[in-house]
């Protein structure tokens, strides 16, 4: 960690982390002593502003050139927050699967919206992937932090700029991730597994980071900025709902995914085997209610995005109202 520090010429990194991470941010910040001015705990799910601008204003006064987002995607985001207001390079040390350390994405949550965009400065310098820091996440949010990165790399495979080689990487992010998920839930300290997980990730995170997000993303977007839903159950849940909507538009995409995971109908087979593996059924679990459902809907088709299929509030709203109740995905 130290060699990565010096080699980026970076002399006084702040560590962040979510609460949960604490101790671990405190071991790194420890292990790189004069080289840490101290551990910043307080990444929040989704990025409120007010979080980000707290952070901004502790990096500044802590005197960072540089910061160390220990965590997942809540953590990196936060980093992310802190480099778009000052450029502060960010390395990555990813304890989930959650792919945000790949991508030049970031996201803002201001007035129950979340709001996203894209940055060159945000795109962590240095990626340091260690699959012993992933045995610590449990079970459940293995599972859906892997579903999460599976969504980024479906996505990507029927967005608007794909091409060949992201599309490749994509299937075989998708495919790394279908076969290692149930090894963790059956051996969850096998590092082995855990290896393998952090590959597919690494693949669909860097497959969102050269692609354009679609229904799926914004949908998840909407569902966590403006009704706090947790993220990666959410994106766990809404997937196979969303690509059964797009499936009639993206063929080729749903041919590949089909290889990935060697079913003939995915967006069945990734509902399946998210509810196997003991994922959240339903929206409605998660703490969405039957009058969110219209919110929903008009945020989610307030403004035009590239999407396989049009984007109308008729079709975003039964797609809503089956999440919401757990029904089979249908186009």
């Amino acid at each position: 960690m130290s060699n990565e520090v010096v080699q980026l010429g970076l002399k006084r990194v702040l560590v962040l982390s979510t609460e949960f991470q604490a101790d671990l941010a405190e071991e790194v910040s420890a292990a790189l002593g004069d080289l840490s001015v101290g551990v910043y705990a307080k990444a929040e799910m989704h990025v409120p502003l007010e979080s980000a601008q707290a952070a901004q204003e502790f990096a500044t006064k802590a005197g960072a050139d540089g910061c160390i987002a220990v965590g997942g995607g809540s953590t990196t985001g936060l980093g992310k927050a802190i480099a778009l207001e000052y450029g502060t390079p960010i390395i990555a040390l990813p304890t989930t699967y959650a792919g945000s350390e790949m991508t030049p994405i970031w996201g803002l949550t201001a007035d129950g919206v979340k709001k996203t965009g894209r940055d060159a400065k945000v795109l962590p310098r240095s990626v340091i992937y260690d699959p012993e820091l992933t045995v610590s996440l449990p079970v459940g949010m293995s599972v859906t932090s892997g579903f999460n990165a599976i969504a980024h790399a479906v996505e990507a495979l029927y967005a608007p700029d794909a091409s060949p080689i992201v599309s490749l990487m994509a299937e075989e992010g998708i495919r790394a991730l279908v076969q290692a998920l149930p090894k963790i839930v059956q051996d969850p300290t096998n590092l082995e597994h855990r290896s393998e997980a952090l590959y597919g990730a690494w693949l669909c995170g860097a497959t969102l980071g050269a692609t354009t997000m679609s229904l799926h993303h914004k949908l998840c977007h909407t569902l966590g900025g403006t009704f706090n839903l947790p993220h990666a159950e959410t994106h766990t849940v809404v997937l196979p709902y969303a690509l059964a909507y797009n499936a009639a538009g993206a063929p080729e995409a749903v041919a590949a995914i089909a290889r990935a995971t060697g079913a003939d109908d995915p967006s069945d087979f990734l509902r399946q085997l998210s509810l196997q593996l003991g994922a959240p059924s339903s929206l409605r679990e998660l703490g969405l209610t039957d009058q969110d459902i219209e919110i929903a809907t008009e945020i989610a088709t307030r403004n035009p995005y590239a999407n396989p299929r049009e984007v109308t509030p008729e079709g975003i709203r039964g797609l809503l109202r089956a999440a919401l109740n757990g029904d089979a995905p249908h186009a």
